[in-house]
């Protein structure tokens, strides 16, 4: 079966099935299936960029890597592939180029970025920003501020969020205003408290959305749901790192039944247990096998 094909049809029924609302966060994100390599044909392990809407709890698609290649030419391709009008698209550093931030904003849909030292100019920028503006306790320099606390597992996790959305700022990190509709700096603080110590790490983002300070944190927090729903999921309930399937389209094509898998159970809320518990049954009762394929 061709895997291409087989991804078009894929992501045809994601979106009759998933209704995207304004302003939700789609995370993208890469993840590499470790045993899908063959030393034998010289081919390193597969990996695939998975588009996770976040408050649908979906999968929307998913686009492999070429050989020799990394995430920076499969996202565009990926985004070609979607229609995310309305939405905010979340990536990692590996993602924060012009190119893709254009693509973003052509295609109706605001981005989140995150900025690090494989953006050197545009990251140093945005740290002078913040430590200058902080250096004056933000005395005339407009900003928004906010906030959020989690308590759980033996730790206190606070973040806090900065955000910049003054013309004047951004002209200072975007002089020649090659990073498209950019329209927000952020800087994320997160604090960490166990038992052994606190810890502190700054993060740096870009936005074209001029939203509160609210708003762009829950975004940034949501992009991590890719992680712990889904590719944790992959990992732990399907096993996607132990399938040694390597020959021909095998491992992409299995790797799209994963998904739509994933999706399906994901969608049938009947049963109020965890995926492993939805496949336990789909295999013992016929009957619940059919809801769930039926959707």
């Amino acid at each position: 079966m061709d895997p291409a094909q087989f991804q078009n049809c894929f992501v045809s029924w994601t979106q009759a099935i998933a209704e995207l609302l304004p302003g939700e966060v789609v995370a993208i994100d890469g993840k590499t299936a470790r045993r899908s390599y063959d030393r034998a044909g010289s081919k390193g392990a597969m990996h695939l960029v998975s588009a996770w809407a976040t408050q649908n709890t979906l999968t929307l698609g998913q686009v492999r890597t070429a050989e020799k290649s990394n995430e920076i030419t499969a996202i565009p391709q990926l985004l070609d592939l979607l229609d995310l009008h309305g939405c905010i698209v979340t990536i990692d550093a590996m993602g924060c180029q012009r190119e893709i931030a254009q693509q973003i904003t052509d295609g109706g849909a605001n981005y989140v970025l995150a900025v690090k030292e494989n953006q050197g100019q545009l990251h140093e920028g945005i740290r002078d920003l913040f430590e200058g503006a902080e250096a004056l306790g933000f005395d005339g320099v407009p900003y928004d501020y906010s906030q959020t606390v989690n308590k759980g597992h033996g730790r206190v996790e606070r973040r806090e969020c900065w955000t910049i959305t003054a013309t004047d700022c951004l002209d200072y990190i975007n002089p020649h205003g090659q990073w498209p509709q950019l329209k927000a700096a952020i800087k994320v603080v997160g604090h960490r408290e166990t038992a052994a110590g606190a810890i502190s790490q700054p993060r740096y983002y870009i936005s074209s959305l001029p939203a509160p300070a609210g708003q762009l944190l829950a975004a940034v927090r949501s992009h991590w749901s890719i992680e712990n729903s889904l590719h944790w999921t992959l990992d732990v309930t399907f096993r996607e790192d132990q399938c040694r399937v390597r020959k021909d389209h095998g491992p992409q094509n299995l790797a799209t039944l994963r998904q739509i898998s994933h999706n399906l159970l994901k969608n049938e809320n009947s049963l109020k247990v965890g995926i492993q518990g939805k496949r336990l049954n789909a295999g013992w009762r016929e009957d619940y096998l059919l809801k769930v394929l039926l959707g």
